[in-house]
């Protein structure tokens, strides 16, 4: 009995000191919010880029945001597939595309037989520019941002924008309620832009910035290697059979002539596939904080930005290429600009930076198997007319396989009804098809998807990123080193380390100073921004906050 009451008087005890107020503990009237939240995202950004290129960064650009801020070394995708859309969408909403519905860059639609792109929108018009490339919006989005919350957290008087070379890497991360999102369009405009989803017209500010030619500017220079040719021994030889040269050129070597180049290779879409597109968007980023007036009050602004020329010049030239270590050198040279004007404009400890990726990149599997490592590649068209044949073998004629795009198969459920077929049963045959194909790791069927979660790694993945309205009958997994690509060149979209493990940075005022191996998802990025600002976690969050990141 004894020993029951002195249990119960430690237990008493350590209530009373758990409730007792802590010295670290800061109280809703007593916090500071920064003046701004800038989120950056940099397409295609792998993990080992910050330690592959440490010696050759400055030392206020990336190696400051590591030495001065939190480090999320452990950070992965939790679905697949790993693509820019739902990418940008995930770290911003802090869920996966199965809630927050960008399940892919395009989707094909059953309803209607069309491909649906994740950022168009045919009930919007462009402003500052024409046609498709300003009919974009966050109409597919259906989950809130950081930046969403933000607003409806102080009344709508918090600012909210996104930037970024493509459309979706502005859009998406911005939200539905941002106040703008501006993306550039290139071709024969070389213009920022955004559309009537967030305007009728373009502020005077952006006229001006356009009116300025700096696209010309660019589009007039010479990409040539930014240190001496021995600093680059963290990659291939220049002239290697592994890359893609630009059109019009006979191979993939420095120097580049852009104005030479520019109208074999889409005008002003050129810059995109340069380190140029990323200074243009820093100097953008500075026009938009000066004329917005971001952080010049007592609420907390937001600024979303993505480098998107790390992507193109990853698909074009590969992860082991000089083309794309220049392009992170200088990188790391526009982002140590942005710090400094940003410590000079609000002060070191007035603002928060947050960086990560929306997908890694592959090792590119012809240089791969040159070296006698796996992998290879896929013909999904040649899979397709298997699958379809075998069906019609069984069934009789019809047009079994609707469609089959980003390792998914549609089935024709209208035919399969009518022809009283169990549907549940054609998927596992065609699951079971799939998985002889030697390329094929996995393949999963919709009814299992939409059933049963937990258990299996990859099957949590593809259910991550599984809608039970909009992804195929079944989805498959190709092999690790696999993709459907070129000879030259990489891309992403697997459930594979090397296109879900990213960096994660956290950098400012409301972190700490460190660096962590624990594991978190990309899901947590959000509700550790938001718990370290106090503010909502979005509204579909399905990750949590890293807690040894918050001061």
């Amino acid at each position: 009995m004894k020993y029951s009451l002195f249990a119960m008087i430690l237990v008493l005890l350590i209530g009373c000191a758990a409730m007792k107020p802590s010295a670290d503990i800061i109280s809703p009237a007593a916090f500071s919010r920064p003046k701004v939240i800038i989120g950056i995202t940099v397409d295609q950004m792998r993990y080992d880029f910050i330690d592959k290129y440490w010696n050759d960064f400055s030392d206020k650009g990336f190696k400051r945001l590591v030495s001065e801020g939190f480090f999320a070394r452990n950070l992965n995708y939790n679905y697949m597939p790993t693509y820019t859309g739902p990418g940008h969408a995930s770290i911003f909403t802090g869920t996966t595309p199965s809630l927050h519905g960008i399940i892919e860059n395009d989707w094909y639609e059953r309803s209607s037989g069309l491909t649906i792109y994740c950022s168009s929108d045919s009930t919007v018009q462009g402003v500052g520019t024409t046609g498709k490339p300003g009919q974009m919006s966050p109409h597919y989005l259906t989950a809130s941002t950081i930046g969403d919350e933000l607003k409806m957290f102080t009344n709508e008087n918090s600012k909210v924008f996104g930037i970024a070379m493509k459309d979706r890497g502005a859009i998406l991360p911005a939200g539905r309620t941002a106040d703008a999102a501006y993306w550039f369009v290139g071709l024969d405009e070389g213009v920022w832009a955004t559309s009537t989803w967030y305007m009728s017209e373009l502020p005077q500010w952006v006229k001006d910035f356009n009116a300025k030619k700096m696209a010309d500017t660019f589009m007039s220079s010479t990409w040539n290697l930014m240190k001496d040719e021995a600093v680059y021994n963290e990659s291939q030889a220049d002239n290697n059979p592994f890359e893609t040269p630009f059109k019009g050129t006979l191979r993939p070597v420095f120097p580049y002539d852009l104005n030479a180049m520019r109208s074999a290779n889409g005008n002003y879409d050129l810059i995109k596939g340069t380190p140029f597109g990323n200074t243009y968007t820093v100097e953008f980023a500075k026009s938009l904080i000066e004329n917005e007036n971001l952080g010049k009050d007592e609420y907390t602004d937001m600024l979303c930005m993505s480098f998107s020329a790390t992507d193109y010049i990853g698909h074009q030239f590969g992860i082991h290429s000089r083309e794309l270590q220049d392009c992170y050198m200088r990188l790391d040279a526009d982002i140590a600009n942005f710090i400094d004007y940003l410590d000079q404009k609000f002060g070191r400890d007035q603002y928060v930076i947050f960086l990560s990726a929306d997908h890694g990149g592959a090792p590119t599997p012809s240089y791969v198997n040159k070296q006698q490592g796996t992998g290879g590649y896929w013909k999904s068209d040649a899979a397709e007319l298997f699958v379809e044949n075998e069906l019609i073998k069984k069934y009789g004629a019809g047009d079994w396989v609707l469609n089959e795009s980003n390792l998914n198969i549609f089935l024709n459920r209208k035919l399969i009804e009518s022809s009283k077929v169990n549907l549940k049963e054609m998927q596992y045959e065609v699951a079971e098809m799939l998985l002889g194909f030697p390329e094929v790791e996995f393949a999963f069927t919709a009814s299992d998807l939409a059933q049963y979660r937990g258990g299996h790694l990859m099957k949590e993945m593809v259910q991550n990123g599984f809608s039970q309205s909009q992804s195929g009958d079944v989805i498959y997994i190709l092999k690790a080193g696999y993709m459907e690509y070129g000879m030259t060149g990489t891309t992403h979209g697997s459930p594979f380390r090397y296109d879900s493990h990213v960096p994660a940075i956290f950098f400012g005022g409301n972190f700490r100073q460190g660096e962590s191996y624990l594991p978190h998802f990309i899901t947590d990025i959000a509700p550790t921004v938001a718990a370290a600002c106090r503010i909502p976690f979005p509204n579909a969050t399905t990750g949590n906050p890293i807690t040894e990141a918050i001061k």
